[in-house]
C-alpha cells in the first residue's frame, strides 16, 4: 500500500481509499449514472482501480451483490480498505485478471458489468511513467476485446454491459461487442459543451440481443458559470444512499 493513501467523501456514509496511482474522474461518476443497477441485480465492475464505480453502484442503487476485479494488488487493497472503513455491504473486491477469470468470480450471473477501460491502444501516444497509469490507461495488460469475452463470462443472457471510451474507438468496442454476442443497444455522446466535440461516449450493450440501437441526447459537463445542471445532478446522487 502507498505510504500517501488518502480517504475522499462520497456523500454522508462512505470515505473512498484513493492513491497517487489509484483514484478516479469524472468519467466514473458518468459511467456509473448511466448504467443505473438495479436493486436485484448482481453487479460486477472489470478493472475496478480503487472501486470506485464498484462503490458507486452500492451507494445509489443498492444491488443485490458488487463486484470489482482488478489484476493490481494495490488496487484491490484500496478497494478493500474502503470497504471495511465505510461498512459497505455485499460488496467484493477480487484479486484476478480478467482474462483469467475463476469460479470466485460470479460467472454467467451477472444482470450487468460496468468497465472503464484503458482508452488508448499499447504504445499509442505519451504512457505515463507510473505503471499503474499506463495499466489503466494504455491496453497493456488487457484491450477492449478481451473486456468483452470477460462481460461474455460473466453475464447472463439478457444481462448488461457497459462501457464508456474515447470516440476514436467507437468501431472497436462496437466490433468487439458483437464479436462476444453482446448487441449495443445504447449510445450517448459526451462533451464539454455545445459547441465543441465529443470527448467520451457511453455505449450498453446486451447479451444475445437483436440489432437494433439508439443514440441519446448528448451529454454536456459545463453550463454557465460551472458545471452542467446533469453533471450537478450525477455527482448529487452520492448523497442519496439507502440500505
Amino acid at each position: 500500500m502507498s505510504d500517501f493513501n488518502t480517504f475522499e467523501k462520497l456523500g454522508e456514509s462512505c470515505e473512498i481509499c484513493v492513491t497517487k496511482e489509484h483514484t478516479f474522474g469524472t468519467d466514473a461518476f458518468l459511467l456509473a449514472d448511466f448504467a443505473k443497477a438495479r436493486h436485484k441485480d448482481i453487479v460486477c465492475d472489470l478493472g475496478t482501480g480503487c472501486g470506485i464505480i464498484a462503490v458507486l453502484m452500492r451507494l445509489r442503487y443498492v444491488p443485490k451483490q458488487v463486484y470489482g476485479v482488478d489484476i493490481q494488488p494495490q488496487a484491490i487493497e484500496q478497494f478493500e480498505l474502503t470497504v471495511s472503513r465505510s461498512g459497505l455491504k455485499e460488496t467484493y473486491p477480487l484479486l484476478m485478471d480478467l482474462k483469467a477469470l475463476t469460479n470466485d468470480a460470479p460467472l454467467g450471473r451477472c444482470d450487468l458489468v460496468t468497465c472503464n477501460p484503458p482508452y488508448k491502444a499499447a504504445k499509442a501516444g505519451i504512457e505515463s511513467e507510473l505503471s499503474a497509469h499506463k495499466i489503466a490507461r494504455h491496453e497493456i495488460l488487457c484491450n477492449i476485446s478481451d473486456v468483452c469475452a470477460a462481460g461474455n463470462k460473466l453475464l447472463k443472457y439478457g444481462g448488461r454491459l457497459c462501457l464508456c471510451n474515447r470516440p476514436e474507438r467507437l468501431a472497436d468496442v462496437m466490433c468487439a461487442m458483437r464479436d462476444n454476442d453482446i448487441e449495443p443497444k445504447y449510445l450517448r455522446f459526451v462533451s464539454k459543451s455545445p459547441s465543441d466535440a465529443p470527448w467520451l461516449f457511453l455505449i450498453e450493450g446486451r447479451k444475445g440481443g437483436g440489432s437494433f440501437m439508439q443514440v441519446l441526447p448528448q451529454l454536456y459537463i459545463s453550463g454557465s458559470g460551472g458545471i452542467s445542471p446533469e453533471l450537478a445532478q450525477i455527482y448529487g446522487k452520492t448523497d442519496e444512499r439507502t440500505e
